[in-house]
Formats: C-alpha cells, sequence, structure tokens
C-alpha cells in the first residue's frame, strides 16, 4: 500500500490519507486489479482492506483526526455485515478507530445501484464515512445521489484537469459544485497538477484537494504534503 494525502487548504490539514495498493515492483493500481479474477475479487478485497488498516495504525495515520480512506470494490461484497467482519476485526486489534474510516467506490464499477445501496447504508449504519470516487466518469452519478447521499464526493481528474484553461470543464465544476453545496456533501478534487487548477478550485470555493501538486503517493509512509 502507498499512502496519498487529501488535504483542507483553508486550514491547512491533512483531512485524509488514501490508501492505494500497489505492486511488487511499485505497480501501480490499475496493473494490479487487471490481475484479480472474478473468482479472487472478494479475497483480495479484504486482504486490501485489513492491510490498509494495519500499516495505518502502525503510522499513527488517525493521532491527529486523519481519515483513512479505503477503495473497495462493491461487486466483492455479496452481504454488507457478512463482508465487513474482517475489517472490525481488523480495526479492533490495530485500535483503529471506526469513524476515522472512509469508504471510496468508484462508479466506473458496473454495480446494481440497490446492492450499492445496501453496502452504502450498512456502512453508515455501522459509523464508517462514505465517498463516491471519480464522479463524473461514471455509470450511475446523478440517479444514485437522489437516493444516496456521502459524506464526500470526489471530483474526477478529468474535469479536474486544466480546469483555469478550459471553459467548458470550469462551467461543469462550478455547477456540480452548486449542486452538492445545496445537497449538503462535502467535494474533493482529485488530480491537481498544476498552480493554475489550484487557484481555479480555489476561486470557486473548492477547499479539499488531491493530486501531485500536494504529493505524491509514498509507500508505505505518510507524505508531508507541500502546501500552496
Amino acid at each position: 500500500m502507498a499512502f496519498q494525502p487529501i488535504i483542507d487548504v483553508v486550514e491547512r490539514k491533512v483531512l485524509a490519507q488514501e490508501a492505494l495498493v500497489r505492486g511488487a515492483a511499485g505497480e501501480g493500481a490499475g496493473f494490479v486489479l487487471s490481475q484479480i479474477s472474478d473468482d479472487s475479487r472478494y479475497a483480495f478485497d479484504q486482504l486490501c482492506r485489513t492491510t490498509a488498516i494495519d500499516l495505518a495504525a502502525g503510522l499513527g495515520l488517525a493521532d491527529d483526526g486523519a481519515l483513512l480512506s479505503i477503495n473497495f470494490l462493491p461487486n466483492a461484497v455479496y452481504e454488507p455485515r457478512a463482508c465487513i467482519r474482517q475489517t472490525l476485526l481488523a480495526a479492533g486489534r490495530a485500535n483503529f478507530p471506526l469513524q476515522n474510516i472512509l469508504f471510496e467506490f468508484t462508479e466506473t464499477e458496473r454495480v446494481d445501484t440497490a446492492h450499492l445501496l445496501g453496502i452504502l447504508n450498512a456502512y453508515r449504519a455501522i459509523g464508517f464515512k462514505t465517498a463516491i470516487d471519480d464522479f463524473g466518469s461514471g455509470y450511475s452519478g446523478l440517479r444514485l445521489l437522489a437516493r444516496f447521499q456521502p459524506d464526500f464526493v470526489k471530483i474526477d481528474m478529468d474535469l479536474v484537469r486544466d480546469v483555469d484553461r478550459d471553459r467548458a470543464r470550469r462551467a461543469i465544476v462550478a455547477n456540480v459544485l452548486r449542486m452538492l453545496h445545496d445537497l449538503e456533501i462535502a467535494v474533493i478534487c482529485e488530480g491537481v497538477e498544476t498552480v493554475g487548477e489550484y487557484r481555479c478550485l480555489r476561486d470557486l470555493g473548492v477547499r479539499l484537494m488531491q493530486g501531485y501538486l500536494f504529493a505524491k503517493p509514498a509507500f508505505a509512509a505518510l507524505a508531508e504534503p507541500d502546501w500552496p
């Protein structure tokens, strides 16, 4: 696992550290996930969760109140309460607070909406926080938001890229921000790589950001952000 911070640029603090799976030679998540068969999806998802919690606890991630953001595979969860047991056991062993765990799911994976809502409602009842990752790039989008409002929405990096120079992207992001504000959902803009993108997003009122401008993922370590 590597960890990449999600930062609050107004308070200059780390809101969360996202756990990102890596291969033995440093390969990215896409490469690793491409090696996972349907038969091993559940075991892989469970191992990623427990590994992230164990590493985060050892690094003292939650000592200052930061969240641990874990990506999960909705299609690997056959029944929410049964599939969460290993996560709860790992958190208990590591003395990692449940309220500091944030589960992200990407809307790019085709999944039955009713099944996904069952997972999200179960996780919320346990005390976990939830986030939609890569918002604006997938299948569910607005229909899902009409039925479930997560704690966070992460705006896809394709919309963030060149937002300071692209009138269409800027208009889309501005309107998405207004909608999410009305729904009382916190917004994270991911994939921020340039000072121009950062300044444009700040002008639009964004305070939670993630990207190479601030810190690259650090393997089994917590990267210290470069503050703009």
